[in-house]
């Protein structure tokens, strides 16, 4: 057995009294991690001193529309080689699998590129990102809320419109961003809950009281908080301050300090923890340089990492996951909570409630993460290598 000692694992927990918690490693011959045990205090184990970095899983994004110039629901057989090209550059970049976004589009064109990732899904090996159930964003929105998403595709929610839609995938899909409000909502949140499938509050004009009557229904997360949502006012605290008292409901965060400020974004970690759940919400330039892309028959115009339309609205992003942790970190000074939201808190969104040790075991150490928290902020790279 190979030990590594002095390691930190990243905690999404409120503040304990105490100096943080020191682990220790251990390998087995095939560079498995085999035990995780938590050191005594003051201990001075035996194994490579890792000096108190962190040691997390690889990064799950649950909303990245595309990247390398394509958008997930555009997708096409012909653009399978350079899918597993963009799913190579995440793995580079860091993240182990995404939820594939699809924007609000047309029923065909949803249909195909479901039918496109299931078929890059079976063709995964190792050094690509993984391909989990895709993300529906859309297209059950309220109109006064689409942001970006086409109006022309928007419907009203219904069970016919549903299964129009996911008849036949529904293995297919993780997660569906709708406006619970909307009538019709109610009967489409039981049935996609009743799939297995995540339902999340997103694009979406509801009240506090009507964001608690969802949670209660069944949606159990926020998609992008703050975005295309009524925001907190202290008299109208709205869909955020409600998940955030409720405290089992995820909160979708875009750490890029524009779809947030830094002090929001630290003040939801410091009211909901466990609950902020970091997302790119990258797209269809995410890997390319800035200046003009296409998006659908739509200009898109990428400047300092965010995506924009010629008429000023906010888009999306092209910067990384974990870049999000990096930035959050700074902010908060909270290194190990950010790491926690974009590599531990998406599982468990999805339903893995294991501990992060369990979550561990058995991971080949190049295939996890080591975090160390310098003079040039944190920074991450593979636990395969000896030192930062």
């Amino acid at each position: 057995m190979h030990w590594l000692s002095n390691v930190r694992l990243p905690q999404a927990r409120r503040c304990s009294h105490g100096a943080e918690q020191r682990w220790r490693i251990g390998l087995d011959d095939d560079n498995l991690i085999a035990l995780v045990e938590p050191l005594p205090d003051g201990s001075r184990a035996t194994g490579d001193d890792w000096g108190g970095d962190w040691l997390s899983p690889a990064g799950v994004d649950l909303q990245i529309n595309g990247g390398l110039g394509l958008a997930f629901p555009e997708l096409t057989a012909t653009d399978l080689p350079q899918l597993e090209q963009l799913l190579e550059l995440l793995w580079r970049d860091g993240v182990e699998a995404i939820c594939p976004t699809l924007v609000t589009c047309g029923v065909a064109p949803l249909r195909q590129a479901l039918t496109v990732l299931a078929e890059a899904r079976a063709r995964h090996r190792p050094g690509r990102c993984q391909l989990l159930g895709a993300h529906l964003e859309g297209p059950f929105l309220e109109p006064t809320r689409r942001g970006a998403h086409p109006a022309q595709h928007l419907a009203a929610p219904s069970l016919a419109a549903l299964l129009e839609r996911i008849d036949g995938f529904e293995d297919d899909i993780d997660l569906v961003t709708l406006a619970p409000e909307l009538d019709g909502a109610e009967a489409v949140i039981a049935a996609t809950a009743e799939r297995g499938i995540v339902v999340s509050l997103g694009h979406s004009a509801a009240s506090e009281t009507q964001a608690e009557e969802a949670f209660a229904r069944g949606v159990t997360m926020l998609t992008h908080a703050f975005n295309a949502m009524p925001g907190m006012h202290h008299r109208a605290p709205g869909p955020v301050a409600a998940a955030a008292l409720r405290g089992d409901v995820a909160i979708g965060l875009i750490a890029d300090g524009v779809h947030v400020t830094p002090t929001m974004a630290v003040l939801l970690q410091r009211l909901a923890p466990e609950q902020v759940v970091l997302v790119s919400d990258a797209l269809a330039p995410y890997g390319l340089g800035e200046g003009q892309h296409r998006w659908d028959e739509r200009l898109l115009i990428v400047q300092d990492g965010s995506c924009r339309l010629q008429d000023g609205t906010l888009a999306g992003v092209t910067l990384p996951l974990l870049e999000g942790v990096r930035r959050l970190a700074q902010w908060t000074g909270e290194p190990g909570r950010a790491i926690a939201a974009a590599t531990v808190l998406p599982r468990r969104v999805l339903g893995d409630d294991r501990s992060l040790p369990q979550l561990l075991l058995g991971t080949p150490l190049v295939e996890a993460l080591r975090w160390h928290a310098g003079a040039e902020g944190l920074v991450w790279q593979r636990a395969v290598a000896a030192s930062i």
